[in-house]
């Protein structure tokens, strides 16, 4: 097991401490049609955890100015880290420093709407469909000079890192995705879901409604619907108020609302996408297989996982695979078992 005792080392915050264990170990990917389990003991957030990142950096990538964490020696293989919502970088504050241990050049970037990324234009409209988040994060790759990088992520991350698997392969070394197959399909999103489905969605709806955008452009109205999220998707994430609160901090940002209303209603084809972006959302209709190394994980207690052990989208992974279900695990799976979600990028790296 890592030492949480030295991550503040690997991110630079300490001058005393032991060296962390190195993730490196004896043949942990398996056979590219393996499954594994993971029992992981309920995690805890707190003073014991990570506190932080080094001073972000900000550059201009295509239609934004990206405000994001790096961690790692600058020559390292780099690693893409995507969060998802109602989260923000510091979902992988302990994933960071474990994958900087073992060489990685890691880049955790705001995603369009959240912490110090900013739209380079007022005029730009404010477009929370799939294709413009994953092509935001080829657009950092362009100005970062990386031709290609391991993705990772959950919820919103995870799906632009499967985007970008399955659109532009020779853009991603290998991909970690929290969830499986997350491509939007706006065509059966039209269609009902299980009722206790559904019920887990129940935000999704509540922005489809002008209440619900009134409630997310409102400070304390948009603090508590989100914490909320947090406690009913990671039921057994025993994480302190500080821990939220620095998250929080990141949906400040001024097109916070509009990019998460967009993003929920464009999904239910309740809001329009933009032109630019049509040519790639019909290849995305087709849903394309991914053929890069792929590691899958599902978390147990997470309410949107899909029942089955990853049967359910299998045959959207066509190279080299690893499936993984983390027992005891909820919606932020980085956050709540980054040792889990650190091994995952180590070993699809290695597939």
């Amino acid at each position: 097991m890592i030492n949480r005792r030295t991550f503040g080392k690997a991110l630079g915050l300490s001058a005393g401490g032991a060296v962390a264990a190195p993730l490196s170990g004896p043949a942990h990917a398996s056979a590219v049609t393996g499954r594994r389990d993971a029992t992981a003991a309920p995690p805890v957030a707190g003073p014991g955890g990570c506190t932080g990142f080094p001073p972000l950096k900000k550059v201009r990538a295509g239609l934004l100015e990206v405000g994001y964490a790096e961690v790692g020696p600058a020559h390292g293989a780099p690693v893409i880290c995507l969060h998802g919502w109602p989260y923000d970088i510091h979902s992988y504050a302990d994933v960071a420093p474990l994958l900087a241990v073992e060489g990685y050049r890691v880049i955790v970037p705001y995603l369009r709407g959240h912490g110090t990324t900013r739209f380079v234009s007022p005029r730009t409209f404010r477009n929370g469909q799939q294709s413009a988040l994953a092509l935001d994060i080829i657009a950092l790759m362009d100005a970062l000079g990386l031709e290609k990088a391991v993705l990772a992520g959950f919820d919103w991350g995870a799906r632009s890192a499967g985007i970008i698997a399955a659109l532009w392969p020779e853009r991603c070394k290998a991909l970690v995705s929290v969830g499986g197959y997350l491509v939007v399909s706006l065509e059966a999103n039209l269609q009902p879901l299980a009722p206790a489905t559904e019920r887990a969605w129940w935000y999704q709806y509540y922005f489809s409604t002008e209440r619900g955008r009134i409630a997310m452009e409102d400070k304390g109205k948009r603090h508590d619907l989100t914490r909320l999220v947090w406690d009913t998707v990671s039921p057994t994430w025993h994480f302190d108020d500080a821990t939220f609160e620095r998250t929080a901090a990141a949906f400040e940002n001024p097109d916070y609302a509009a990019i998460v209303i967009h993003n929920y209603r464009w999904r239910l084809s309740l809001a329009e996408g933009e032109r630019r972006y049509e040519p790639y959302e019909k290849r995305l209709a087709a849903r394309p297989a991914v053929v890069v190394p792929t590691v899958t994980l599902d978390a147990e207690r997470d309410p949107f996982t899909v029942p089955g052990d990853g049967s359910a989208y299998r045959e959207k992974f066509e190279g080299p695979y690893d499936h993984r279900t983390l027992k005891g695990v909820g919606h932020n799976l980085p956050q709540e078992a980054p040792e889990a979600f650190a091994r995952a990028v180590v070993d699809a790296d290695r597939l």
